[in-house]
């Protein structure tokens, strides 16, 4: 009598427990980033409340600032924001003529908000209104001074970004770098709304 065949066993399948982070390192490294400059920037309003709370009396922004000029510098600010945004969209979808389009309008804007600000600068300081004058002035050219310079920055890796987009470097495969750099421009975006609203209008 023929014994039957053993039944095959079958190795169980091995699971894949490879990690894939979810962000690039990057991104990652620009959270980081922009976490310390959370806290720069947390400590320059945390003086400056301070400084303005402590002292007996504190000018009326109106009265020494140009607020309808900074408040319309303001809004295009806000406009970057919106182009940069349009400019990550389209290279989404893979239209590097329209990324690259919206990509210089926010380094255009970025550069007027710049331009209009030493604006401002030269009119206050030929009205006398400078940082030695007293504590308002400080900290205005201080907290203002250091967004400024960061504007700046923001729009020297805008940029760099724009020659590299112009080349054909991005696509709806590998556009990391424009993303990290609209992350820095939104967030300089939003430290000038905060700022604004403190400095000028409160």
């Amino acid at each position: 009598m023929s014994e039957s065949a053993a039944p095959s066993v079958e190795a169980p399948a091995q699971a894949d427990f490879t990690w894939k982070p979810s962000v690039t390192m990057g991104k990652f490294a620009m959270w980081v980033f922009l976490g310390t400059e959370i806290m720069f920037f947390t400590g320059l309003i945390g003086t400056y409340l301070v400084l303005r709370m402590g002292a007996d009396r504190w000018p009326a922004p109106a009265e020494e600032l140009n607020v309808p000029l900074t408040a319309l510098n303001t809004f295009f600010l806000i406009c970057s924001s919106v182009t940069m945004m349009f400019s990550l969209k389209a290279i989404q979808e893979n239209d590097q003529g329209r990324c690259n389009l919206f990509l210089f309008f926010t380094i255009a804007i970025g550069g007027m908000f710049v331009g209009i600000q030493g604006i401002e600068y030269q009119a206050l300081i030929s009205e006398n209104f400078v940082p030695s004058a007293g504590v308002f002035q400080s900290t205005f050219f201080i907290m203002t001074g250091f967004h400024g310079l960061h504007v700046m920055a923001g729009v020297t890796i805008l940029i760099c970004v724009w020659v590299q987009s112009l080349r054909g470097k991005y696509n709806k495969n590998d556009y990391s770098a424009l993303e990290i750099a609209g992350l820095y421009w939104h967030f300089v975006d939003l430290v000038w709304i905060l700022l604004f609203t403190l400095v000028y209008l409160m």
